[in-house]
């Protein structure tokens, strides 16, 4: 495999935080525990653990945790020997507090993330984060939504604040191969630190293009066991590494025990397969947040509507992360054509 980087390869494990959101929040520290000793042995080398939202993301809005965040931070922290453990902020729904009280628990990584376009509003929280010593990355957001020039001009903003890497995040699991590649390719050429890369496999292209991401020069690449994640679930962390393998590209990470972990630890804590599905291919398809699924179901259920219609009407306005209360302003004003009124 040629890469355009010769730094070693980093992977960040999301199951429990993008995969909060297929349990709906309902994670235990039992739970954590166990998948975080589990792939602490296998070598994964950070494991993000929070709300699926990230920090403060426990609300009527975004959906209630079962267990407080900060107990779940403080368990992983206390099984992982060799693996960092990370957390996901998004400001307006994380605060610094949080922040700081997180990484006082152990988290020693924090991913700092905005909207494609408002890098502006990361400022503070990257500010913050490095100096509480913490290793701090850039999350540029539903980055499908932007031309490549302004993704370069959004992630020159997160690097002067003090990001040490940006990652390219496909919210929506829209980006085909082509768009990846440019996109990855500039951030490589334009910037001074690491370039990541997250996947959602919504249009079944989530091993792919974190293949080609790597290529181009992505070395932060996040992953989810069993596929364990938002929408039709993340790049599957097993699969990836397996072909990584095949491709002559050692990340460090013991695929068997990485098997088994999906298989006999994960497996049986998922309520339903991740698959795609109709609805998580219409997020893909219509560019809509992944995290908004379960949300546009139960609207749907509520509002007697197909959940697809609610999903590509979210696309049709660009509804981006932060605004789910739309997707019950939009059900209902759906129901009401439906019905004439």
């Amino acid at each position: 495999m040629e890469r355009k980087s010769n730094k070693p390869i980093r992977m960040t494990e999301v199951c429990l935080r993008d995969g909060s959101h297929a349990l709906r929040h309902q994670i235990t520290d039992a739970q954590v525990r166990r998948v975080v000793r589990e792939l602490d042995d296998a070598g994964m080398h950070y494991v993000e653990v929070c709300h699926g939202d990230g920090l403060g993301g426990s609300t009527l809005q975004y959906g209630k945790s079962l267990i407080n965040e900060m107990k779940l931070i403080e368990a992983a922290a206390m099984e992982a020997k060799r693996a960092s453990i990370a957390v996901l902020l998004i400001p307006g729904i994380g605060t610094v507090h949080e922040l700081k009280e997180a990484h006082s628990l152990g988290a020693g990584l924090v991913r700092v993330a905005t909207h494609v376009t408002e890098a502006d509003v990361s400022a503070q929280h990257i500010h913050f984060a490095r100096e509480l010593g913490m290793e701090t990355v850039g999350f540029l957001m539903m980055a499908h939504m932007a031309p490549v020039e302004k993704l370069v001009e959004q992630a020159k903003l997160m690097e002067s604040y003090g990001a040490q890497a940006v990652y390219v995040t496909d919210s929506a699991g829209a980006l085909l191969p082509h768009q990846v590649r440019e996109r990855i390719a500039a951030l490589h050429e334009s910037l001074k630190i690491e370039v990541g890369f997250h996947a959602h496999n919504n249009l079944s292209l989530a091993v792919a293009n974190t293949l080609i991401a790597i290529e181009e020069g992505a070395t932060r690449i996040d992953g989810s066991v069993r596929c364990l994640g938002a929408g039709a679930g993340n790049t599957q962390t097993e699969v990836l590494v397996s072909v990584l393998d095949r491709l002559g590209c050692d990340v460090g990470i013991d695929l068997y025990k990485m098997m088994d972990l999906a298989e006999d630890t994960i497996g049986p804590i998922i309520p339903q397969p991740i698959e795609i599905n109709k609805g998580s291919l219409v997020l893909g398809y219509a560019g809509v947040y992944s995290s908004f699924l379960l949300h546009a179901q139960k609207a749907a259920k509520r509002f007697d509507l197909d959940a697809r219609d609610i999903l590509t009407e979210l696309g049709r306005r660009k509804v981006v992360g932060g605004q789910e209360d739309m997707i019950l302003d939009v059900a209902a004003e759906l129901a009401k054509g439906k019905l004439g009124v």
